[in-house]
Order: C-alpha cells, then sequence, then structure tokens
C-alpha cells in the first residue's frame, strides 16, 4: 500500500509538470492600471477583469489553443452587434514583435462553450510594448441569441508567438475559458490569477427603429 501511494504521488507530480511546462509566464510591465476605453454613444463595454494586470502567459504550443471569455447580453438586448474585440496582449515579450493570432466568436450554451459562429480570422497586434490591441469583427449576433464566448486562438509557437493577461484580482469569477488539448475547460494557470482580459465592445446601430443612447461601460459581473 505504501509503495502504491508513493508511485500515485509521483505520477501526480509528473503530471502537474507535464501541465507546468506547457506555459510560461511573465510579470505585467505596463503599469498599476489598464486604461480602458472611452465611452461613446450606443455601445457598450463588456469585461470582467479589474483593469489591472498581473501575467503574462503563452502557450508552447499555439495552434489550437484558444482563450476566452463568455458573456451575456440579456439585459441589453438592443446591443447584438459585436463591433469590437480588444484584449491585452505584449510586443515585448516573449518576443519583441508581434507575431498575429486569430479570434472568433463560439457559441455558449448548457454553461459550456459551443461551435464556431464567427471566424476564425487571422489578425495582428499594433504598437509597442504591453498594451490593449483592438480588432473589428462587425458581426451581429443571430436572432435570439444572448450568449457567446468570444476568443482568440495563440495560433504561433513559442516563444514567436504573442501572449495573453490575466488580471489581478486573485478571485476567479469562472467566466474565462480554455480550449486545450482537443477540449475546452474552465481556464486556469500556475500563477492563481485566471481572469482573462478579453472584452468586447457592443453596439446598437445595426438594429432599425432603435435610437442610440449613452448607456456607457457594463460590467458583465453585474448582469
Amino acid at each position: 500500500m505504501k509503495n502504491f501511494a508513493l508511485v500515485a504521488g509521483l505520477l501526480a507530480l509528473i503530471a502537474a509538470g507535464a501541465w507546468a511546462a506547457d506555459y510560461e509566464v511573465e510579470p505585467f510591465a505596463g503599469g498599476p492600471t489598464v486604461v480602458e476605453t472611452p465611452n461613446y454613444d450606443g455601445t457598450v463595454e463588456l469585461a470582467w477583469d479589474n483593469g489591472q494586470g498581473r501575467w503574462l502567459i503563452a502557450y508552447y504550443t499555439g495552434a489550437g489553443t484558444w482563450i476566452g471569455n463568455d458573456f451575456d447580453i440579456s439585459t441589453i438586448k438592443t446591443y447584438p452587434h459585436i463591433a469590437t474585440l480588444k484584449m491585452y496582449s505584449s510586443a515585448r515579450w516573449p518576443n519583441t514583435a508581434w507575431e498575429g493570432f486569430r479570434i472568433g466568436v463560439y457559441s455558449f450554451g448548457g454553461g459550456v462553450p459551443g461551435s464556431l459562429m464567427w471566424g476564425p480570422t487571422f489578425v495582428q497586434g499594433t504598437g509597442a510594448g504591453d498594451r490593449w490591441v483592438f480588432f473589428s469583427v462587425g458581426w451581429t449576433l443571430p436572432s435570439g441569441v444572448r450568449k457567446f464566448l468570444p476568443a482568440f486562438e495563440q495560433f504561433y509557437n513559442w516563444p514567436n508567438c504573442d501572449p495573453h493577461l490575466v488580471d489581478g484580482n486573485a478571485t476567479f469569477l469562472r467566466h474565462s475559458w480554455l480550449y486545450y488539448g482537443g477540449q475546452w475547460q474552465s481556464y486556469s494557470n500556475s500563477t492563481g490569477y485566471y481572469n482573462v482580459m478579453l472584452r468586447v465592445i457592443m453596439d446598437n446601430d445595426h438594429n432599425p427603429g432603435v435610437s442610440p443612447s449613452s448607456i456607457g461601460r457594463v460590467k458583465a459581473l453585474y448582469y
């Protein structure tokens, strides 16, 4: 029995080490507060992060590695058009160039991500250092769809890749997801910080008969 327990313990350590070896982490160097998107008439920004970055993370294998946040627009149903997807990444680490990644929008039903509804589209960041990068989506959710999951695929392998950032909130809000090894799972890593800094900007300009209004920024966690 003792030998069995020892072997089981060693296997657990090996498994944990293999998981940890799948990615690298880097302290966030972009300053104490991340600047948010300005408010505009007729738009609303959905977010789960607290605006303060903590760790940059990049996987050794980028192709097939998707990271996303689920959102629910049930209380703002006049805003079904995804104008922009924004995520926090870096041109500083792990290399000093933007390599690019793919973005897409997945369905979200039954409490888990589903099929790809829009994309994937290859995009590339601009600017220097650690920063928000913005990408146009310009796509309206299908009629009746209120829950969805915007996501990005790292696409390229370490170290010639672009990372993602998690915020400084040690409480996991359970809205960030990882597609890795052929399946979706609740997001996690070795840092203890799990809220991915990925947001969407919705607008109502594509709803005939609806007048734009200054609804401003809505934190998704209040829904």
